[in-house]
């Protein structure tokens, strides 16, 4: 990124690296790191510049990113070019896309294990180990979503 202190610049790569190493493509995490250090809203074209890649690919990361709660869609007054910013904890959002998604897990554990013949042991073990490590991860990420909202929000603490 031009004008950009090396510091800067290093932790947008180093977000583009962790969530590539997450499964996501590696300009979601440059830009995530980018929104992380400069809010927003930047528009489409703004960001194809400081991240120095193509419109298409940011326009489709930040599809990505939007629909994992991260981004959101922003409109700056007088102008017709999309913008997005960061949105109000984004990590609350993320995380309860993934409670979410491993709820959606669960379901289909559930029906596998319901529909499975019943001498397929082997498989049933599997499926249950798989199952209880599905309803503990989201256990205790509903609470630590609860702890994370608590903080932010300290009038709802008991």
């Amino acid at each position: 990124m031009e004008n950009s202190p090396e510091a800067v610049t290093a932790f947008i790569e180093r977000m583009g690296l962790s969530a590539q190493a997450d499964g996501l493509p590696r300009i979601a995490g440059r830009m995530l790191g980018y929104f992380i250090i400069h809010g927003g809203p930047a528009s489409l074209a703004q960001l194809a510049i400081d991240l120095q890649v193509s419109r298409a690919s940011v326009s489709t990361n930040a599809r990505i990113l939007s629909g994992l709660g991260v981004l959101e869609a922003t409109a700056v007054p007088g102008d017709r070019q999309d913008y997005y910013r960061l949105a109000e904890q984004h990590y609350l959002r993320m995380l309860e896309g993934y409670v979410e998604r491993m709820g959606t897990l669960r379901d289909s554990l559930a029906r596998a294990e319901r529909d499975l013949p019943d001498d397929w042991d082997g498989a049933r073990e599997r499926l249950a180990d798989m199952h209880n490590f599905v309803d503990v991860a989201r256990e205790h990420t509903g609470d630590l979503i609860a702890r994370l909202g608590a903080a932010q929000n300290p009038d709802t603490r008991d």
